[in-house]
């Protein structure tokens, strides 16, 4: 597997944290942990640097966290040894999760799935399905189209995310929510999400 320098890039070891690195969870995910969710075999798909993988094992789940970029896993490492927190961490794609080996209870995205073009969104959406069995759950947050100006990723629309999730799935629910960016890397500090709760049929 060969990483794009671009990801990589994002997390050289001496250079500026990328807009979404904010060095602890999102609130929507602390959210989820204090309603007892994040839970059992869970997977933290394109986790970054571990924030919410961590939150998951800190909170008694057997969290695995995957990402393309090396420099992420090593951080995300570092991060579980400095923390005391065991979790598991490993360089994979999340377009090919089936060559993992294991299947989940849970799977989380925190601002993977707007990063696709249509193709291989559809790739990613079948490559969660190999890993989740009937009655798993997805929690996943996007960047919305409900935000203004042309910054940042590609926006997503509730449409969009329910005919993503049309073959297998079941959308409970797609709300409103916000993403927390570093000070500088964006022109705000919060830009609109949505959050939607999937589960395999």
């Amino acid at each position: 597997m060969t990483t794009p320098p671009s990801w990589d890039a994002m997390y050289e070891p001496d250079g500026a944290p990328p807009p979404w690195d904010i060095g602890k969870p999102q609130q929507a995910f602390l959210r989820l942990a204090d309603q007892g969710l994040l839970t059992g075999r869970l997977l933290d798909a394109g986790c970054g640097t571990g924030e919410h993988t961590l939150l998951a094992a800190a909170r008694g789940a057997q969290a695995t966290g995957v990402d393309i970029s090396a420099h992420a896993i090593a951080k995300a490492r570092a991060k579980s040894a400095e923390r005391g927190v065991q979790a598991n961490f490993e360089v994979a794609d999340v377009l090919s999760l089936g060559q993992l080996g294991m299947t989940f209870d849970t799977i989380i995205d925190s601002g993977v799935f707007h990063v696709f073009s249509d193709e291989d969104r559809a790739r990613y959406v079948a490559s969660l399905a190999s890993v989740l069995p009937s009655g798993g759950r997805c929690y996943l947050m996007c960047f919305s189209d409900r935000q203004p100006g042309d910054y940042g990723p590609r926006r997503v629309t509730q449409g969009e995310l329910r005919t993503a999730f049309a073959d297998g799935w079941t959308v409970d629910g797609i709300d409103a929510d916000t993403f927390e960016v570093n000070p500088g890397a964006l022109p705000v500090t919060t830009v609109h999400a949505w959050r939607a709760a999937l589960h395999r049929i």
